[in-house]
């Protein structure tokens, strides 16, 4: 005689032999808590509380409980490898741009020939004069003894450079003191303004301007 069988709450029933219960309650068709009902049976039991299936049930092992997955879980090797990437090449960017600025002293050793001795009446008719000199632990910029603030500074040399004479030449004079921070950015603005060449000063007799 047939048995009936469902999962536990469902309106659906199967029917299958007593023989055929033991097999489907070990491969995982059915949990010890579906609902089961013997052909001399009135309503539904559970297979675990079932007199001929209690023992049976007993015997199982316990399924695994069920997991999920996090959809909230992100997983951060892209995002990692991507910011490694980007803090590598900022930082080879800025090296670069750093050696940029790094600018090699003059030197001049006494007796050494081609070295260019300006005069002063040179400087005023073809150059534009720039000093930078430490004053109360600050650079300060003169164009033409004019005082330049820094930000001004490339405003300040096209002027002379479109409305002195057009004088294309930089002679740029600075204490050894005054940073190198400050000798690039006098560099950069003239280069900016568009001068031609850039003179460093190397006092012969003593500084150039007066």
């Amino acid at each position: 005689m047939n048995w009936k069988i469902r999962h536990e709450g469902s309106p659906q029933a199967v029917e299958l032999t007593f023989e055929q219960l033991p097999d489907g309650l070990a491969d995982g068709r059915w949990e010890a808590t579906d609902e089961v009902m013997g052909p001399e049976d009135t309503g539904w039991v559970p297979i675990e509380s079932h007199p001929a299936l209690a023992e049976l049930a007993d015997e199982l092992e316990p399924p695994p409980p069920k997991t999920y997955d996090d959809e909230t879980r992100l997983d951060m090797t892209a995002l990692i490898d991507v910011c490694l990437v980007l803090l590598v090449f900022f930082i080879l960017t800025t090296t670069v741009a750093a050696l940029q600025k790094v600018l090699e002293a003059p030197s001049v050793e006494e007796g050494k020939v081609k070295v260019a001795v300006l005069t002063k009446e040179h400087v005023e008719k073809q150059m534009i004069h720039v000093t930078a000199k430490m004053e109360d632990g600050e650079p300060v910029i003169r164009v033409e003894k004019e005082v330049v603030q820094p930000e001004n500074l490339l405003a300040e040399l096209r002027r002379y450079t479109r409305t002195k004479g057009g004088k294309n030449q930089l002679l740029l004079e600075h204490d050894d003191n005054v940073s190198q921070e400050t000798v690039v950015q006098i560099i950069d603005a003239a280069k900016g303004a568009g001068m031609e060449r850039i003179n460093t000063v190397i006092p012969r007799d003593g500084p150039l301007t007066p």
